[in-house]
């Protein structure tokens, strides 16, 4: 039996709706502020904090609740004769019901609002009164999400009660919440990359049919904090995302905001496999699709540019299972839809990732994102490279940050003929890229060579310049093979490995 509940909220969704049943059951409701306000407008009847508190709110608002009379109510065990016989004595009636939603702070503090404005948003009694209910869960029944008022509104109406297990799982929401809104706030706070402890905030956008495989469970969370292409975007078609999906797109969206140029990617199994620039969307997806016209098939394509019809109509002569984009004319987007499994997703807003999380048994690896493409670039042969290769040579070493090491990309005439990585020796890809990027002039490699193999057969595909970070004891003897072939080489002092 629901005696006396506390209401007390910032987002007023179907507030009304409980606090009717609530009243309607008998229910004294109390209630706070703007929230007293509105239920009394809408002709519930409620009692303010302060007429049981006998204290007025004050400090624009902070101090309303934080009263015994309010939390020795909420906290009371009832089967203890002892607790029972206290908050008599001291005039307290025990409190039921505490509903409550907290001051917005996770959309505050994304808005352009000054540090102060923010701080205002840090909710106190909220937090307080709900914790204190979840503690006591067994006696008080608490509410902050309002998707579980219906299932509690039919559990009163059938039973006049709630079963202990929804009251518990009631009281983890409660503290679920509650470590995500502090970890929110204590990352604004502290302005720490590295703080003694990780708390990160992240809020369940979505469950997802499985993990990376059908015997895998996976969900989708997003940051309650920070703006993301990945957490932003919007889909215009197609079936919903997988787990693989959205890990693609990932890359994809990266690769292509790596260029101010039209660049059109393609990402198969988390790895590029076409990359070009173009004149125009359709050219630089020409272009990207005879890099691999076999990888491409079943991947993601992504763009930096708006989609139009005639590069639509290259799209769906194959089967693609996603098409990114900051924008698609109304003619695409028809032509895209015919397909109705396709993916079409509109994004527009660029990778702004601070930081990369990698889970390993029993721990996390954090780091800031690799957002340095080049510390300086230094010809070390005695040949130096043309100047029509240099486009190339930057391109080239755009694409290799997004292939996992050991990772070669040779390029032709901006494009990314031949992508290899992932195997356990820089020889082996660079047979594999070389192989499948006949013609092109530009290698560009992740890392240092430890030995002069690649040097050596990137001399037998005509390969005129090769760009890598350097730093291996062994550079000389790349260096030496350089000169021998009539290669030009460049260091760029910046390593690129993606493990």
């Amino acid at each position: 039996m629901i005696k006396r509940a506390l209401i007390s909220v910032y987002k007023k969704d179907k507030i009304y709706e409980l606090a009717s049943f609530l009243n309607s059951m008998g229910t004294q409701i109390i209630s706070t502020g703007g929230t007293y306000k509105y239920l009394k407008e809408k002709g519930i009847p409620v009692v303010e904090v302060s007429e049981i508190t006998g204290f007025d709110e004050i400090l624009d608002g902070r101090v309303k609740t934080l009263h015994p009379k309010i939390h020795g109510g909420i906290l009371a065990i009832r089967d203890n004769i002892e607790h029972m016989e206290t908050i008599k004595e001291k005039g307290i009636e025990p409190i039921d019901m505490v509903v409550v939603n907290l001051y917005p702070f996770f959309e505050k503090v994304k808005d352009d609002i000054s540090f102060e404005e923010k701080v205002e948003f840090i909710d106190i009694g909220g937090p307080t009164m709900i914790r204190a209910a979840a503690k006591n869960f067994e006696d008080v029944l608490v509410l902050t999400d309002v998707s579980d008022y219906d299932d509690v509104i039919n559990q009163l109406k059938e039973k006049g009660d709630v079963d202990i297990k929804t009251r518990r799982k009631l009281a983890g929401k409660v503290f679920n919440l509650t470590s995500a809104y502090d970890s929110a706030v204590a990352n604004f706070l502290l302005e720490d990359d590295y703080p003694e402890y990780l708390s990160i905030s992240y809020k369940k956008e979505m469950d997802l049919r499985y993990g990376e495989n059908p015997h895998q469970s996976a969900a989708y969370y997003v940051s309650t904090t920070e703006k993301g292409s990945m957490k932003d975007f919007e889909k215009l078609n197609g079936k919903e995302l997988s787990y693989n999906n959205i890990k693609d797109m990932d890359v994809a969206w990266k690769v292509v905001n790596e260029f101010d140029e039209i660049c059109c990617c393609a990402v198969k199994h988390n790895t590029p496999c076409g990359v070009a620039i173009g004149d125009s969307a359709a050219d630089a997806y020409k272009k990207a699709f005879e890099c691999d016209s076999v990888s491409i098939f079943g991947g993601i394509v992504a763009f930096n540019r708006r989609v139009d019809a005639d590069t639509a109509k290259e799209l769906v002569k194959i089967f693609l299972e996603i098409v990114i984009a900051p924008d698609f004319d109304e003619d695409a987007l028809k032509i895209l839809c015919e397909k109705k499994n396709l993916r079409v997703i509109k994004c527009s807003v660029k990778p702004c990732q601070k930081f990369e999380v990698c889970s390993v048994d029993g721990g996390i690896l954090v780091q800031d994102t690799d957002k340095v493409l080049i510390d300086n670039i230094e010809c070390v042969t005695q040949i130096k490279p043309d100047e029509k290769y240099y486009e190339d040579m930057i391109f080239g070493m755009k694409v290799v940050k997004y292939v996992k090491s050991n990772a070669i990309v040779v390029v032709k005439d901006k494009m990314a003929v031949g992508i290899a990585g992932g195997q356990v020796n820089r020889i082996w890809a660079a047979k594999q890229a070389l192989e499948r990027g006949k013609g092109a002039s530009v290698l560009a490699s992740d890392a240092f060579f430890p030995f002069s193999d690649v040097v050596e057969e990137a001399s037998k595909y005509g390969i005129k310049v090769i760009i890598q970070p350097g730093g291996s004891i062994n550079d000389n003897l790349s260096i030496k093979a350089c000169d021998d072939k009539g290669i030009a080489m460049v260091f760029t002092k910046i390593r690129h490995f993606k493990h």
